[in-house]
């Protein structure tokens, strides 16, 4: 990756009067190794989005949360973060493995500050590394390729107050998540949640949404 534009792109810095600035970013700021200081302030983050392409270049944002620093440096342009439960859809991930292309922002709402992150990314399902991150279904690495930092006036301040109870470690033991409750779902999901949900009790769609708007999922 040599640029960051297109054609595209350099017409509106044109339109908008913005060309030199845009080639300061692109020439001067861009970069494509991790400072010590990036570094740093990856491994203090405890969410990110991360956004891929379909194979027709549809693209699609997630949020990605876990433990403090469970987005490892590995070196300058390495990284490396853990695949958790999800639903199934393995959404990111299969954009992942069929097309590699990926977009990571950090953000630290509470200073405020951000960071992003282009490259491409492998998926591994079996690594040495995995042992390290409990109930983790696999590893995805990043080569970076760009990083720069965004200017953060737009980024609302917003104070941490909990970590979420699904993270694992959190709890002694890691709660069921609650769509996994849904009636309609249960012939879909393993024998082990099927058992672990009609322990605490099925619901019904609608029941689950009330839960989602209450904050109890």
């Amino acid at each position: 990756m040599t640029s960051l534009y297109s054609e595209a792109h350099l017409a509106l810095q044109e339109e908008f009067g913005t060309t030199r600035m845009g080639a300061l970013m692109d020439q001067g700021i861009a970069h494509d190794a991790l400072s010590d200081d990036e570094q740093a302030f990856i491994i203090s983050r405890d969410l990110f989005f991360l956004s891929t392409v379909d194979p027709e270049g549809m693209p699609t944002v997630s949020y990605k949360g876990g433990p403090v620093g469970f987005v490892r440096v590995m070196d300058p342009t390495t990284l490396v973060f853990p695949g958790y439960d999800g639903n199934g859809m393995f959404y990111s991930l299969g954009n992942i493995v069929g097309q590699g292309k990926v977009g990571l922002l950090f953000i630290d709402f509470e200073t405020p500050h951000r960071l992003r992150v282009q490259g491409t990314a492998r998926y591994e399902r079996s690594h040495p590394l995995l042992s390290e991150y409990p109930e983790a279904k696999y590893l995805v690495f990043v080569t970076v390729q760009k990083i720069w930092v965004n200017c953060p006036r737009y980024i609302h301040t917003y104070r941490r107050v909990a970590t979420s109870k699904y993270v694992p470690g959190v709890c002694d033991v890691t709660p069921l998540a609650v769509w996994k409750r849904i009636d309609i779902v249960q012939e879909a999901i393993s024998s082990e949640d099927q058992a672990r949900a009609a322990s605490e009790g099925l619901m019904d769609f609608p029941s689950y949404e009330a839960k989602v708007k209450a904050g109890e999922a």
